[in-house]
Parts: structure tokens; C-alpha cells; sequence
């Protein structure tokens, strides 16, 4: 017996609101690169504010497409229209960028900063005086100034996820050409001390490959009786002696110890060289006129009829856009 032939569907048939579901789905830089070229059905969602509540510019971390991603970031925060609420950056973040998207997304929530080393110190604390709706900091191999914690937590009184995950052995020296400035020099509990007095609402807590020891610890736990998660991964200055240890485990939901595993981590720590996002990312090839495109110039999408409403860009015909469902 012969099966039926599967029933076959146009992508652009898709009712609007799953359509921009799958959009979703796809990094900010996919969706300028590749998505909003397909048709002008797609192009309209693409440049509707609400596709850019959540922004995400995840990328591969090639050094040569660091200005145009930071021209780009400022594009989709500008299509946001002021209703950004979470933002991950990676590679390219400056203070000067981080002001920019600030000044235009007071409603931020969730920040994400990553492998940005030494280009954002002091950006930090000028922004969270201008964000007191934040509820997470998410920073990865990024230096940040030391005042820097303290004022997160004063100023964002929502704030209930922080990490600040970096090999502290690795010395600001090691960026090449820059030497740490007293402002950046952490003693061991420096960052614990500040947040057990300024982050008495934190529920989640990541300090991956501090510096902290047992005092800075039981500051902590003092000061953040809220806490359900703490990661302690690759802390090696930690004993946790007199009873230490047992009270996290018992006072923590989810408490992960110096030496447990790093499996699953999003990031890499266990090479000072190697501070990479571990799945990759989107990556750009050599060509630079991929960069030239008007994201925002409807002329940029082809109309193979002439009469202006075709629907489909000249990348794609019709049936490259069916499925089989």
C-alpha cells in the first residue's frame, strides 16, 4: 500500500504570530544577515520593536567583525524602540556601546556581557544608575570596576541573578598593552564583601574562578539569606572548613563546590587563553560587502515581478520556501 504524499506548505502561509515564534529562535545577527532578506513578509516582522525585546549577539569572536558588530547592535537597539529587556553581548562590548544602549532601554532586565576583557570598566556603574529595573548581570571574562558590584546592588534593588566569572589568576597585564589600574585590583573577598552588603535579595550567584576565601564566603551567607544557587567552581582559595561546606548544603539548594565538574559551563575557564564561548557562534566569512547592507533599505530586497509586492527576494524561490509538515 502506497503511503500517502506528504502535504507540502509555503513558509509564508504560516500565521504571523508562530512565524515570528521561529524568528525568535534565531541571534540578532542572523536575523539582519539572512532572515529579514527571505521576503518582505518576514522583513516587516523583522522590523517590528516587539521582535527586539530580547537581544542576542552571540557571535564567534572574530576580531575583524568587531565594528561592524557594534554598528549592528546599535541598529537593533535602535529597532527596539525603548522595549529591550534582555541583551547579550560577546567580544565587542565597549563603555561608549553599553552607554548607547542604556540611554535607549530603560526597561532593561537582563544583561549579558561577555569575553569583553578590558574594554568595559567603569561602563557598569554608569549604567546601572539608569537601569533599576535589572534583575540579572550576567558578566564573563569582563573586568569591571570595583565600585562596580556595589552599585549594581544599591541601585538595582530587583537584582536577583549576578555573576562575575573570570580567572582571576589571569592578570590584566595579559591584555596586550595595558597595565591594571589600582581601581580594578580586587583583593581576595573584595566582590563577596560587596555583595553580602548590597545584594540582600539575590536568589543566584556565580562567581566561577574567584578569588574568594571561607571569610568572604560566610559574608555571603550572611548577607544573602535568600540565595537558592551559589557556584563556587574553580574558587581554589576556598577551605570550607569549620562547618562551612555543611551550612551551603544545607542552606543552599544548588550549591556547587571548587572542584566540581565544568561540564556543561557555557564558557571555558580552565585556560586564561581560552576564553571562548564553547558552542560557537554565529561567524562572518572574509567578504567585506557583506557588511555594506541598508538593513533598514526595503530597495535591499529584490522583487523579481517588478510589481513591488511580490513577497519573495531574489535569494529564495517558491519553492525553496515550502515545507513538508
Amino acid at each position: 500500500m502506497m503511503e500517502p504524499a506528504p502535504t507540502m506548505m509555503n513558509w509564508l502561509e504560516l500565521p504571523p504570530n508562530l512565524t515570528e515564534n521561529i524568528l525568535h529562535r534565531l541571534g540578532a545577527i542572523e536575523i539582519l544577515e539572512s532572515a529579514q532578506k527571505v521576503c518582505t513578509t518576514w522583513r516587516k516582522i523583522c522590523k517590528d520593536p516587539a521582535m527586539w525585546r530580547v537581544i542576542d549577539m552571540r557571535n564567534s569572536g572574530d576580531l575583524s567583525a568587531m565594528p561592524h558588530l557594534q554598528k549592528m547592535c546599535r541598529h537593533v537597539v535602535d529597532r527596539s524602540e525603548g522595549q529591550l529587556i534582555d541583551i547579550n553581548i560577546e567580544y565587542f562590548g565597549t563603555d561608549e556601546l553599553l552607554d548607547y544602549i542604556v540611554e535607549r532601554s530603560s526597561q532593561l532586565k537582563v544583561l549579558k556581557i561577555s569575553c569583553c576583557y578590558g574594554c568595559m570598566y567603569k561602563g557598569l556603574s554608569a549604567a546601572v544608575k539608569k537601569l533599576p529595573l535589572l534583575e540579572e548581570i550576567h558578566l564573563n571574562h569582563t573586568y569591571i570596576a570595583k565600585e562596580a558590584i556595589a552599585d549594581a546592588g544599591c541601585l538595582c534593588p530587583h537584582l536577583k541573578s549576578f555573576k562575575f566569572n573570570i580567572l582571576q589568576q589571569c592578570k590584566f597585564s595579559d591584555i596586550e598593552g595595558s597595565e591594571e589600574p589600582d581601581e580594578f585590583k580586587f583583593n581576595s573577598d573584595d566582590e563577596a564583601l560587596a555583595i553580602s552588603k548590597s545584594m540582600p535579595q539575590l536568589r543566584h550567584l556565580q562567581f566561577i574562578g574567584n578569588q574568594i576565601t571561607d571569610k568572604g564566603l560566610k559574608a555571603i551567607l550572611d548577607g544573602c539569606p535568600l540565595l537558592e544557587s551559589l557556584d563556587l567552581r574553580l574558587c581554589h582559595n576556598l577551605k570550607l572548613e569549620d562547618g562551612l561546606g555543611k551550612r551551603c548544603s544545607e542552606q543552599i539548594k544548588d550549591f556547587k563546590r571548587p572542584n566540581d565538574s565544568m561540564k556543561g559551563c557555557e564558557f571555558v575557564f580552565e585556560d586564561k587563553d581560552d576564553g571562548y564561548c564553547s558552542d560557537g557562534g554565529f561567524s562572518f566569512d572574509d567578504d567585506d560587502d557583506m557588511f555594506s547592507f541598508d538593513y533598514d533599505d526595503p530597495l535591499s530586497l529584490a522583487d523579481d515581478d517588478g510589481d513591488g509586492d511580490s513577497g519573495v527576494c531574489g535569494f529564495y524561490s517558491e519553492d525553496e520556501l515550502m515545507f513538508e509538515v
